[in-house]
């Protein structure tokens, strides 16, 4: 399970990371990146999918494709998060 979590831990961090560079280079748009932590719609879609997807990856895979399930939610969520703010 290490590379799993492992590769996992990358793809988060780079998204922690890009958004501490942008937050250094326009002030207060960390607040507009992480939004989708407040926004009650983005956050029911991932837990929507969240749900399928590990019930899924832990029957096929155990705690790697519950880890993967997990990640792939946390990216629909993201995504959701930006269709609605265009």
């Amino acid at each position: 399970m290490g590379p799993v979590l492992l590769t996992a831990a990358v793809v988060v961090a780079v998204f922690v990371v890009r958004a501490a560079v942008v937050e250094m280079r326009h002030p207060g748009s960390a607040l507009v990146r992480w939004s989708l932590l407040r926004d009650a719609r983005t956050l029911r879609t991932g837990a929507f999918v969240a749900g399928p997807l590990a019930v899924v990856g832990w029957v096929r895979a155990g705690a790697e494709g519950l880890v993967w399930g997990l990640l792939v939610a946390a990216l629909v969520a993201y995504a959701v998060s930006k269709l609605r703010a265009e």
